[in-house]
């Protein structure tokens, strides 16, 4: 009877990706912007700030309106 033992195998060494704080923090910014300048977009008071006349930035964004808790009838 023969008798083998099993090595186990060694799992490859993962190599995490180095991303500088500098450049990382750009993208936050960025996105940060962004997502703040949708917000006031889809926040804006009807007609009040909006660029087109009339509903029609409400109408566009009248179901985000609802899934963030904004009021608009």
């Amino acid at each position: 009877m023969s008798q083998s033992s099993a090595t186990p195998l060694a799992a490859p060494a993962v190599q995490v990706p180095v991303v500088p704080l500098l450049q990382l923090g750009t993208w936050v910014v960025f996105f940060g912007l962004l997502a703040m300048l949708a917000i006031f977009f889809v926040s804006a008071d009807q007609g009040a700030i909006s660029l087109p006349a009339g509903n029609a930035v409400h109408e566009w964004v009248h179901d985000a309106r609802h899934l963030l808790g904004y009021p608009c009838h």
